[in-house]
């Protein structure tokens, strides 16, 4: 019993610590730690509102995508398919970065290769649809175009060279822990 209690208190420690921050400001800094709450409770509705449908959509991923599918299109003889899937699944999602992780994770378990899952992650963060389209209204096409050619190279180059740094260890590592989860 005591075991489950520290385990579940080591799992969750971050946000732990970060209510007792929150707390420890309310308490000794009022004003700020009102904002503080509100900032958390707004960023915590946030959360609730875009990861239930991640979620929804992961599980059918799941259970319509087969390992072998995945694989074949994803994974490590994938090649130039596989790239451009995961810039079009990047490109093409909805929701804020750490909704990208969840999805990462079934990638992993799928049997993607790791280079693509981290230039989903890249694509995600970087050159989402809705963002280009505001970038080429609001500074011009030309800067759109050039930042959308930098970004794709440069997702592609820092994806690679991550793989190739990482020993076989690791990557055993990362996608034991995607499977754990």
């Amino acid at each position: 019993m005591r075991s489950k209690a520290l385990n579940l208190v080591k799992r969750y420690r971050i946000f732990l610590l970060l209510a007792f921050l929150n707390i420890a400001i309310l308490i000794f800094l009022p004003q700020v730690g009102v904002k503080s709450v509100q900032l958390t409770w707004s960023n915590f509705i946030e959360m609730l509102s875009v990861l239930p449908p991640i979620f929804i959509l992961l599980g059918l991923l799941d259970v319509w995508v087969q390992r072998e599918t995945m694989t074949k299109y994803m994974g490590e003889h994938s090649g130039l398919i596989g790239v451009l899937i995961a810039f079009l699944l990047g490109s093409a999602a909805a929701g804020p970065l750490y909704a990208a992780f969840p999805v990462a994770g079934v990638l992993l378990k799928k049997g993607s290769k790791l280079s693509n899952v981290f230039i989903m992650l890249g694509a995600w963060s970087t050159t989402k649809i809705p963002l280009l389209l505001f970038e080429a209204s609001a500074l011009g096409f030309k800067f759109m175009l050039l930042r959308l050619v930098m970004d794709i190279f440069g997702i592609a180059i820092i994806a690679y060279f991550t793989e190739k740094m990482l020993s076989k260890k690791e990557k055993e590592e990362i996608y034991q822990r995607a499977l754990a989860q």
